[in-house]
């Protein structure tokens, strides 16, 4: 099946965040904090959207997933309590989400392979991502794209687990 990817426009909010919501109340049923206080929400995603960094999955023209793109864009990462893999440019992404009817169909994998093409066609070396410490579904995600754990990030007063994949 195929899954394009491209940026988001603002008439996709509302299935953004759908998507979204779904995947709050699933981080809320897993027992963790992460996306318990508000935040994402829908004026976070019109800002990715006004900022040209939001990025939507879609099947049949639904949307099915989401996420933030940027370049060389997150003040949290130059405090890193470890080391980066890598010192120049990088991709960073935040905010994935996949909407619950796809949950389980690997879809959080193919979203981050559409990053790292963004990556590979701006001839960037690397991506960096974050997440919470009870997020294992996203670790797993990360350890089977070939991420590696670097240390830990102060991010929204929270220390996260930073993760970089350098590209080949």
């Amino acid at each position: 099946m195929e899954y394009p990817f491209s940026k988001a426009t603002l008439s996709d909010v509302p299935a953004i965040w759908a998507v979204l919501q779904g995947a709050i109340q699933r981080r809320k049923e897993d027992g963790s904090d992460q996306w318990q206080d508000g935040y994402p929400n829908p004026d976070t995603i019109r800002q990715d959207i006004e900022k040209d960094v939001g990025y939507v999955m879609t099947h049949r023209e639904a949307v099915v997933g989401y996420c933030a793109v940027l370049i060389n864009d997150e003040p949290a990462y130059e405090h890193i309590d470890g080391a980066w893999k890598t010192t120049g440019d990088f991709v960073v992404f935040h905010r994935v989400a996949i909407a619950k009817e796809y949950v389980g169909q690997g879809l959080s994998y193919r979203l981050l392979e559409h990053i790292e093409a963004i990556a590979r066609a701006k001839s960037i070396p690397s991506v960096r991502a974050d997440t919470n410490y009870d997020n294992y579904a996203m670790m797993k995600v990360f350890d089977r794209m070939g991420y590696a754990y670097c240390g830990d990030v102060l991010l929204r007063g929270s220390p996260r687990r930073a993760y970089e994949k350098v590209l080949e």
